[in-house]
């Protein structure tokens, strides 16, 4: 079968994660589209881990770990080294988990984004604290059991709308994706390393202990997110809005969240509302 995704590796079989880990999948796909002339920021989050221990790293480019709350002015950084040796060409890329970049590294993501940086900033999102032991983050789900929120009926607020948050700074590219449709990912990286000024992604990433699935449901997954539109694929360039994955017959919510032992405290109408909203908003044509 003829695909678009570049044959070349640049991530080893040595890597750390747990199977069917969603991280995994997008970083091999994102190293396709970014090329060899990277350099990786990487926060504490799962994939400080998941590189393996000094001196070796699963990755064939260089990685740079930085404190939690930093990835991006550590790229920034970077990227203004480089710079300064003569460098324009590499490409910088923070890599963090919803945890580094939703609530402690949000404050250098938006200076960064406000000023500009040429560097990318990545966040997979698994929604919770996933390295640490699934505790509630920003990005996590209304309804979704995590340690922090175990009641049966999960977290009580509402998912933090960092795309509106991100977009609010008119980043010079913007983009969505998830590892079960790996060409519009690698596409999207591709794309992003050839624009200036500074870019963000964010990724969809199932994590099977984190979300109570089976590790090889996980491009099962996220793709019933696309497909019941719960997770809209598109991409923002110069302030207009593509979608990517239009989706004329939306599956029912329900198909998603029954995948996942982490919404087994949902009511059926903690499920309708869910639902509705999915409704409201693609009736409506939002983005």
């Amino acid at each position: 079968m003829k695909t678009s995704i570049p044959v070349e590796e640049r991530m080893s079989a040595g890597h750390l994660a747990c199977q069917g880990c969603g991280a995994t999948m997008s970083m091999r796909y994102a190293l396709k589209g970014l090329g060899e002339k990277t350099v990786f920021v990487i926060p504490a989050c799962c994939w400080t881990v998941l590189a393996g221990p000094a001196p070796k790293s699963a990755l064939d480019l260089p990685v740079l770990h930085s404190p939690f709350a930093s990835a991006a002015a550590t790229a920034t950084g970077v990227k203004a080294g480089l710079t300064a040796r003569g460098d324009r060409e590499t490409t910088v890329v923070a890599w963090a988990g919803d945890g580094g970049t939703f609530d402690i590294g949000l404050q250098a993501l938006s200076g960064a984004a406000d000023r500009n940086e040429d560097i990318i900033y990545v966040c997979y999102d698994n929604e919770a604290y996933m390295n640490t032991g699934v505790q509630r983050s920003g990005g996590t789900p209304e309804g979704a059991w995590t340690m922090s929120t175990p009641g049966k009926a999960g977290s009580a607020r509402p998912k933090k709308d960092l795309d509106a948050i991100v977009l609010a700074h008119h980043p010079a590219y913007f983009a969505t994706a998830t590892p079960a449709y790996a060409e519009d990912m690698t596409r999207k990286f591709a794309k992003a390393r050839t624009i200036k000024g500074f870019r963000f992604l964010r990724i969809l990433s199932p994590c099977p202990p984190g979300w109570k699935t089976d590790p090889k449901d996980s491009a099962k997954v996220s793709r019933l997110a696309v497909q019941t539109g719960l997770f809209r694929l598109y991409e923002v360039e110069n302030g207009r809005m593509r979608l990517n994955m239009p989706v004329a017959n939306r599956k029912p919510v329900g198909e998603y969240l029954r995948l996942q032992g982490r919404f087994k405290g949902l009511s059926a109408e903690a499920e309708a509302a869910i639902q509705a909203s999915v409704d409201k908003i693609w009736n409506e044509g939002k983005s």
